[in-house]
């Protein structure tokens, strides 16, 4: 699994990482997490607001920090497919 957190390293940004990490760790799930700040690819990833998050390939959030839960339910649905 790949979770991409898109953003030039603003706190929500950062805020996103440690969600993503906490939902992981509470799941017991091992995933990549990438961090991208460079902003010719979060234009191409199709991202117009920072943060942004993608999970193998699919974005679920722009613009917002999601909540524990909604990230573990995103995580789960993706582990499942």
């Amino acid at each position: 699994m790949l979770i991409e957190v898109f953003g030039a390293g603003c706190p929500k940004c950062e805020q996103v990482e440690r969600v993503v990490k906490e939902a992981l760790s509470d799941l017991n799930i091992i995933a990549d997490v990438e961090k991208v700040k460079d902003i010719e690819k979060i234009v191409e990833a199709g991202i117009m607001m920072v943060p942004g998050l993608r999970i193998n390939g699919e974005l679920k959030s722009s613009g917002k920090v999601p909540k524990i839960e909604e990230m573990k339910k995103w995580i789960e649905e993706t582990k499942e497919s």
